[in-house]
């Protein structure tokens, strides 16, 4: 096994380390248990605890790049709110289908890492892109696309904490009715953006 792949092993092992045991029980020694490994071996490859969340960061992240791009999701050109609504629901319903253990772990190292602000925003911004979100907001011509492309990433935000964490975690990822309540929660907030004024 290469050192890339080792290291790749060891983060995704503390990802659902976090994800399944808390924060609190990630530690060197019980990555190295966690994956069988020889004592001292995920201290080889990040030698401290903050090597190891600048590294679950920049997984969650270049992990997050990867999904979006890989996304049907809408293209430059008119876009019809619904249309648009369900492509990117669809999308977050295999964000919380395939990545729960990322979205907890996440959460979980956000709150731990508020006084860090580094790291916090790295993290902040590693699941939804601000950027894109502004151009789909100027392709769709709304008045103000810097503000709603802020204001979707904190819907976003909720929404996945809702479906994850939240009065809504019961509803199972994967099935129609997932896709179908994330598809109106965000067909509601693409027309309610399209239609504002464009100065008050």
């Amino acid at each position: 096994m290469s050192t890339t792949d080792r290291r790749v092993l060891i983060v995704d092992a503390a990802i659902d380390l976090i994800a399944t045991q808390g924060l609190r029980a990630l530690t060197h020694r019980a990555l190295d248990t966690a994956l069988d490994l020889p004592a001292g071996s995920a201290s080889y490859y990040f030698r401290t605890k903050r090597a190891l969340v600048e590294a679950i960061v920049d997984r969650i992240t270049t992990r997050s790049r990867a999904d979006f791009f890989a996304a049907q999701l809408p293209k430059p050109g008119p876009i019809d709110p619904g249309t648009a609504a369900r492509g990117i629901a669809t999308w977050l319903d295999r964000l919380l289908a395939e990545r729960r253990n990322h979205l907890i772990a996440r959460h979980a190292l956000i709150l731990e890492l508020l006084p860090d602000a580094d790291l916090r925003t790295r993290l902040a911004r590693s699941l939804f892109s601000t950027e894109r979100a502004r151009e789909l907001f100027h392709t769709m011509d709304v008045p103000d696309p810097t503000t709603a492309a802020a204001d979707f990433i904190a819907l976003l935000e909720g929404a996945v904490f809702d479906r994850f964490a939240g009065s809504r975690a019961d509803l199972v990822p994967g099935t129609p009715a997932s896709v179908r309540q994330l598809t109106t929660l965000l067909t509601i907030y693409f027309r309610g953006a399209a239609y504002q004024p464009r100065s008050l």
